[in-house]
């Protein structure tokens, strides 16, 4: 059995990256501290906060886009941050959550070790918590939305065993190390390719959620290993980068072209099902931006409203999972997405096309130019 994951490393945390976005309803600053509230709540609607994690991806711009959208169905008053990557930012903005009053938070933090103090807080002034996409380390919180991530790995790594035949060098740009999502999805992949496909070797690349690290990190790797057949990225934050990378050395060619190197993605964005369309890319998950801001703010509401849940299956098509004492999470679905809409060692695919996902019901407007 060949080695894999040849490079790994602990992560570091994010530096405030950009402005927030205009999208949001109430904002209450510009790089997570405090400010005025410029309105627009419905009348007598209980107001709940939600943090932005970023707003430099097509993903999470999209997720900003719709936040909005689904307060206004609920009935919600929305106050928005964004912490910017950063989780000292995120602390300041839970405290002016707290000092504006909110009836609940929703927040997507990306260091999911260092967020606890920031939930013991919010317990203690008993305002629920709900966590979007990553699931922190520890402390309780009302509700977890996300996707299974492990799955996400298992099923990239599927697609690429068998497009590669069970043979050959892939690399793995990894997310943050220090993220659940980025530790679930290199688990998922890994452990996905040591039992199923002993031959191939994963070439481990830690690039914090990076696309600058990420194209650099892929042309190093394609330069020390030309016989590279793949390329996972554990999402769409690298797929500028690497397009250009195979750009460069002459290796972005169709699907039927000897030289082919064959693309997985996760996140599902409006790009990337076009990449799919083109041949420039093969194969992503779609992560349902949509969906988590529209259950991130059905669960405040009913935390608001004294609900509680139970595991077992939800009416959306999801399975409600007890992570542990205190912590549930709805894992919601995240399919495979291709251009043929194929079935890929026993994981069926979505066609690129398929108007049931997000990614195709966006306008050109949420994308970055």
């Amino acid at each position: 059995m060949k080695s894999r994951c040849l490079m790994k490393s602990r992560c570091l945390r994010y530096s405030c990256l950009g402005a927030v976005s205009a999208l949001a309803v109430t904002t209450l600053s510009a790089c997570g501290g405090s400010g005025a509230d410029s309105g627009g709540d419905p009348a007598g609607a209980q107001v709940v906060g939600v943090d932005y994690p970023r707003s430099d991806t097509d993903f999470w711009n999209s997720y900003i886009k719709y936040t909005p959208q689904f307060a206004k169905e609920l009935g919600l008053g929305l106050k928005t941050t964004n912490s910017q990557n950063d989780v000292g930012k995120l602390a300041a903005n839970a405290q002016t959550f707290i000092s504006h009053g909110v009836k609940g938070v929703a927040m997507a933090p990306q260091d999911t070790a260092a967020i606890a103090p920031t939930l013991q807080q919010m317990a203690a002034q008993k305002i629920p918590v709900v966590t979007v996409d990553t699931r922190p380390d520890t402390g309780k919180v009302y509700m977890v939305v996300r996707a299974d991530n492990r799955a996400f790995g298992e099923k990239a790594c599927r697609y690429l065993g068998a497009k590669l035949g069970g043979q050959g060098k892939v690399v793995m740009l990894e997310g943050d190390l220090a993220s659940i999502n980025g530790r679930d999805r290199t688990e998922g992949f890994n452990d996905c390719m040591n039992e199923h496909y002993p031959e191939i070797t994963v070439l481990g690349q830690a690039t914090n959620w990076d696309g600058t690290v990420a194209a650099q990190k892929l042309q190093a790797a394609l330069t020390a290993h030309p016989d590279i057949k793949g390329v996972y990225m554990q999402a769409s934050f690298a797929l500028s980068g690497t397009l250009h990378v195979l750009k460069q050395q002459g290796l972005l060619v169709g699907p039927k072209d000897k030289k082919h190197i064959f693309v997985v993605s996760n996140d599902g964005t409006p790009e990337e099902l076009r990449r799919i369309a083109e041949g420039k890319i093969d194969a992503t998950v779609s992560q349902p931006a949509d969906l988590y801001a529209k259950y991130a703010l059905s669960y405040l509401k009913a935390a608001i409203e004294g609900k509680t849940f139970k595991p077992g299956k939800t009416d959306h098509d999801s399975t409600i999972v007890k992570v542990r004492d205190g912590v549930l999470e709805d894992q919601l679905s995240a399919p495979l997405v291709t251009a043929d809409g194929g079935t890929y060692d026993g994981v069926p695919s979505l066609k690129s096309d398929d108007t049931s996902l997000w990614g195709n019901t966006l306008g050109p407007e949420v994308t970055r130019k």
